[in-house]
């Protein structure tokens, strides 16, 4: 995301940082081992939302956003932290939940955005059994125009303290990994159902088709899709159930101009 088409900062690190940060425009002409990226905010700790760190060790300096949760185990269990720390000048600033925080530039400067953290009903990460409270957020991004983005990639619920929060959004950027509850072990790879994963599944009683299609948000899109989920494939009845509520399913390569 960026205020100004120059200066851009990632929600969560992905394995596939390298090709994200390849779609991006407007940023300078890339030097030696150049990272066209002025910081990271991360909701969670999860490994396909912060491995990526370590693939931008090569920025030599990074600063990243998370909560004190987050921050421990990326240096205590996954040790992503300390790898980049090895080759990398790593800076973290602490998210607190209500809290707006300011994102800076690398000269210090603003960049014209600002993250308020909100809590999601989750589990922390498998390798990070015991992980204090704040290790799993969704965010509240604004700018300095008066543009409100709502992002929450891995949410187990969404009450009405999160759609009061939806409510009024320019964009809302929701989970929509799995289709149904028991998609996994319908289709024999898995054996938890989606909610035992702490994603809220797109459809059935309860689930977050209903509640986002009640929304009153300018943009609503699903982020964050398995590959097992039916509503990827465009002629499904499960894209046109999306589709007729209002909501886009994403895609790689798709951009939201406020």
């Amino acid at each position: 995301m960026s205020a100004d088409g120059e200066h851009w900062f990632l929600l969560n690190a992905s394995p596939d940082v390298r090709d994200q940060v390849q779609l991006l425009n407007g940023h300078p002409p890339a030097g030696m081992r150049h990272v066209p990226i002025e910081g990271v905010v991360l909701t969670d700790a999860e490994i396909d939302h912060s491995l990526g760190l370590v693939l931008l060790r090569e920025s030599r300096a990074l600063r990243v956003y998370a909560t004190p949760s987050v921050e421990a185990m990326l240096a205590r269990d996954s040790k992503f932290l300390a790898v980049t720390r090895a080759f990398a000048d790593v800076q973290v600033t602490a998210l607190a939940p209500g809290v707006a925080t300011p994102l800076t530039l690398r000269d210090g400067s603003a960049s014209g955005l600002a993250v308020e953290p909100f809590t999601v009903v989750a589990d922390p990460p498998r390798f990070a059994p015991g992980a204090a409270a704040g290790h799993t957020i969704g965010l509240v991004i604004t700018d300095n125009r008066g543009h409100k983005v709502i992002y929450a990639p891995g949410a187990g619920g969404l009450d009405e303290r999160i759609a009061a929060l939806m409510n009024g959004a320019d964009l809302v950027l929701f989970d929509g990994t799995f289709w149904s509850d028991d998609e996994l072990i319908t289709l024999g790879i898995g054996e938890r159902t989606a909610r035992q994963m702490d994603h809220l599944p797109v459809s059935g009683p309860g689930g977050s088709l209903e509640r986002l299609a009640r929304i009153d948000a300018g943009t609503r899109a699903y982020v964050h899709i398995n590959n097992t989920n039916p509503m990827l494939l465009e002629d499904s009845p499960e894209r046109a159930a999306v589709t007729a509520a209002g909501i886009l399913v994403g895609h790689d390569g798709m951009r939201f101009t406020l």
